[in-house]
């Protein structure tokens, strides 16, 4: 920090944290660099995750959507953190807060990292692995953003891999025809290539020594933090039950299912329960079908799992949005759903 460096004190209700704010900085990414874990989502003024009340102080609001944060909220002093400059000392309260969050909190940092390989898991899907100068620390479930310096791309992705020491990450990416970064994972990048690496961010973590049922629930690329909690779970060593939800088109949008038979002769109640939403004759498909929502409603309702529930969902924004209330009715409470809406980029 430069001695030039103006900096204000926040002070977050009711919580009674302190921290401090440079000014040209949110008060989001101050929260990120002294490990405060904030709620947050999008990060970019869409969401309304980290939406707040400022109770004292002077703000600034960068330009953010009227849809996370409407006017007439913003003229009764709600802010969104991740737009709010401070020019002042600040009391903040946080209108979304969670005790585990902030007691799980991990300082973001930046890393240098260098490309190790890219494998294909199906038509779309790639595993990305990379190599870090230093270790990170982070929770099973969480992401990074990830930067091609020499295109100037920057995209966020969630660890596959359990939150073991060590410097290899890696994630599970769905390839869009358009991607800025998807395209590179098939040729353009060879090993060796230079990557930035900041992180780690993300509220959607595995909460640990729960004993009730854990429920996981994905599609796509959502399977990149799912099996990055499975893992961690498995090196738990807690007996938990696991219901594993995972919807796919066709059999051929299927992988990884060596690993997820090994998880399942590893764990003493487990339940791999893939859907195909467009089976076809040549699949020779037996199991579930239809969309991953209508899944999981079948499912609980049949087999009636007993203990307070964690359900952890991760995927596309439709299937986020269909899967809540299905948990919801089936008295899931608020507060142990966990979601990761996967929205793909938009420049």
């Amino acid at each position: 920090m430069s001695e030039t460096t103006t900096t204000y004190k926040v002070r977050l209700e009711p919580v009674g944290i302190e921290m401090d704010v440079e000014e040209g900085e949110t008060v989001l990414d101050a929260g990120f660099r002294q490990g405060i874990a904030l709620m947050h989502g999008c990060k970019e003024g869409q969401c309304g995750s980290c939406k707040a009340r400022v109770l004292s102080g002077d703000i600034e609001m960068l330009k953010y959507s009227t849809f996370a944060l409407p006017d007439y909220e913003r003229e009764n002093e709600h802010v969104l953190l991740c737009k709010t400059h401070a020019y002042s000392d600040l009391e903040v309260e946080l209108l979304n807060f969670d005790e585990e969050l902030l007691s799980h909190s991990i300082a973001v940092k930046s890393f240098e990292a260098r490309l190790a390989k890219v494998t294909a898991l199906t038509h779309d899907i790639r595993l990305l692995e990379i190599d870090l100068d230093k270790p990170m620390k982070f929770w099973a479930g969480q992401y990074v953003d990830l930067t091609l310096p020499e295109i100037g791309v920057t995209r966020a992705f969630s660890m596959a891999n359990a939150p073991v020491d060590g410097t290899r990450l890696s994630f599970i990416i769905k390839k869009y025809p358009n991607g800025l970064f998807s395209s590179q994972l098939d040729g353009a990048l060879q090993p060796g290539a230079v990557l930035q690496a900041k992180g780690p961010y993300g509220t959607c973590f595995r909460r640990e020594g729960r004993t009730g049922p854990l429920l996981l629930i994905g599609g796509g690329s959502g399977m990149s933090p799912l099996w990055s909690m499975l893992s961690d779970q498995v090196q738990s060593g807690d007996q938990r039950p696991v219901r594993f939800f995972y919807g796919a088109r066709t059999r051929a949008d299927l992988f990884m299912l060596d690993e997820i038979a090994a998880v399942a002769a590893a764990l003493p109640d487990f339940q791999f329960i893939p859907a195909l939403s467009h089976a076809t004759p040549d699949d020779q498909w037996d199991g579930e079908t239809g969309l991953i929502h209508e899944v999981v409603q079948r499912r609980l309702a049949a087999e009636g799992l007993s203990g307070v529930i964690d359900a952890y969902a991760c995927g596309p924004v439709p299937m986020i949005d269909a899967v809540l209330p299905v948990l919801q009715m089936a008295n899931v409470e608020p507060d142990h759903i966990f979601f990761d809406k996967f929205t793909p980029a938009t420049r």
